[in-house]
């Protein structure tokens, strides 16, 4: 007979501060809320298209109004859904990427053509 085989996922903890000599404490506060903020965006541009796959409905009768209402609904529900826990993982792959120091030396030669 054979034996469950438990499997279970290893994640790195993830550091609130990131050490970084490029940002400071409050400039790593307001480039969270930059990553939040743009992963809000993208979630509203998600949602948004996603509506418009569903047909309307051609009844003659005219819902004054209704766009005005479904688009504050989808900001606000995609406000809520990126502010839940980790939202869809956009902000924290965002927040990651820009404050991760690069460990690595370049060398002089591709310095001076970067510039």
């Amino acid at each position: 007979m054979t034996s469950p085989i438990n499997i279970t996922t290893v994640q790195p903890p993830m550091n609130e501060k990131v050490p970084s000599s490029k940002y400071n404490e409050e400039e790593l506060k307001k480039l969270k809320k930059a990553c939040s903020d743009f992963e809000s965006i993208f979630t509203y541009q998600l949602l948004k298209t996603m509506r418009k796959t569903i047909p309307e409905n051609k009844t003659g009768m005219n819902n004054y109004g209704k766009d005005t209402y479904t688009m504050m609904m989808d900001q606000k529900l995609a406000e809520n859904i990126s502010a839940k826990g980790d939202g869809l993982g956009l902000k924290k792959v965002l927040y990651e990427q820009l404050t991760r120091t690069n460990n690595q030396a370049i060398s002089k030669e591709v310095k001076n053509k970067l510039k």
